[in-house]
């Protein structure tokens, strides 16, 4: 049977039909417009249109995925940051807000110093690593992950964009202890493993659990990190951690003991929340 009504019905029927399911109303159009690769213009431009049966169908399987509760950006397969579109499976992170603030916190600091040695630790889909390096090609950028599906999707992502980023495995530092970095950026698992139960349902089911949680109440990456990064730093060199909301006292105090020439301070996001530490020289 030929789907016979316009986008704007089918978009106020289905947005009901997903806050009916408990889902937010909004995801009817931005499935719409992901899957279709339109921006808000194009699709406003066909609200009066007869949606096509081809449409409509896949729409409708992607919505009920959505009832499934599968993350919006898995069931598309991509994800927009900093102005790019990454690719990402169930094997990334999906990427944030949040992070891209702390991209944004390296670039503001640092974007006019060029030829700096720059590592990306827990890189997931790439996106910190490329983006630094898409915005500062002069950059030498080294991305670390322990998993080796979620480097297929970074390289993937490199290879896209075309960037000459350096994709190694390992956990943490180990493939780099013998060398020397200017910056190091990392959004490391941070969530307590007590948080389980007041987690989203799509995040708990979905993104992987290597990349999100942490013992020792979300901190022990943290306390590694700590241990381990005087040997790849030097000193002027600059870190930049994504926190945990609840996780900026005890960074700060952990770097504050490695670093004791450096500045340690916690810096909050767009929300107000504790989100980045920043370890700077004096």
């Amino acid at each position: 049977m030929k789907i016979k009504c316009k986008y704007v019905e089918a978009l106020k029927g289905a947005s009901s039909f997903l806050e009916g399911q408990g889902k937010e109303g909004y995801l009817a159009e931005y499935m719409l417009i992901e899957r279709q690769g339109w921006n808000k213009t194009e699709l406003v431009s066909k609200l009066r249109q007869d949606m096509p049966e081809s449409i409509y169908d896949v729409w409708q399987q992607d919505l009920k995925k959505v009832c499934e509760g599968i993350p919006p950006q898995y069931i598309i397969g991509s994800c927009e940051f900093f102005g790019r579109r990454f690719k990402v499976t169930e094997a990334t992170l999906i990427p944030r807000p949040e992070t891209e603030e702390l991209v944004e916190a390296c670039l503001v600091d640092n974007k006019s110093t060029s030829g700096l040695k720059v590592l990306d630790i827990g890189t997931g889909t790439g996106a910190i690593g490329l983006t630094l390096k898409h915005e500062v090609p002069s950059w030498d950028v080294t991305a670390i992950d322990i998993s080796s599906e979620a480097l297929a999707v970074a390289k993937k992502n490199k290879l896209e964009f075309g960037l000459d980023v350096r994709l190694v495995e390992g956990d943490l530092i180990e493939p780099v202890q013998t060398e020397t970095f200017d910056i190091i950026v990392s959004n490391p698992p941070y969530i307590a493993e007590d948080e389980w139960d007041v987690m989203d349902e799509s995040v708990r089911e979905h993104e992987p659990k290597l990349a999100l949680f942490a013992p020792n109440k979300g901190l022990e990456i943290y306390q590694r990190l700590a241990k381990s990064l005087p040997s790849v730093t030097h000193e002027k060199s600059k870190i930049y951690l994504e926190i945990g909301y609840l996780q900026g006292e005890a960074v700060v105090n952990l770097f504050k003991k490695a670093f004791p020439k450096h500045n340690v301070r916690c810096y909050k996001d767009f929300f107000g929340q504790d989100r980045m530490v920043i370890v700077t020289p004096i």
